[in-house]
């Protein structure tokens, strides 16, 4: 895969920016900024997030496969395709359900 700087202007597959690794969450920065960051993510079955908190507000993108994602105690169930708000300063965790891949934008103020 090229290196995050040679990206730009390039069209690329959603899916292929991250790899599975067996008993791993793999993560690749593809923005980094001040006002914000686009990360991709890869889970293989059975890992996940933790229950953590972020300063700001973000926005999870579905891939590939599903999700359950708690935002403030209450379960929400994503899937490819599907998007899910996640405010700034709840609570929240990643338990995927299969293989998931997902695209993670954070929004900084």
């Amino acid at each position: 895969m090229k290196e995050t700087k040679d990206l730009i202007g390039t069209p690329l597959p959603l899916k292929g920016l991250t790899d599975y690794q067996e008993g791993s969450v793999v993560s690749r920065m593809v923005i980094n900024k001040k006002s914000g960051t686009v990360t991709a993510f890869a889970f293989e079955k059975g890992e996940g997030l933790s229950e953590h908190s972020a300063p700001y507000d973000a926005l999870v993108i579905v891939l590939e496969g599903e999700a359950e994602i708690p935002i403030g105690g209450v379960s929400h169930f994503v899937k490819e395709g599907e998007m899910l708000i996640m405010p700034a300063k709840i609570p929240h965790a990643v338990h995927p359900l299969s293989r998931f891949k997902m695209m993670l934008v954070m929004i900084h103020e």
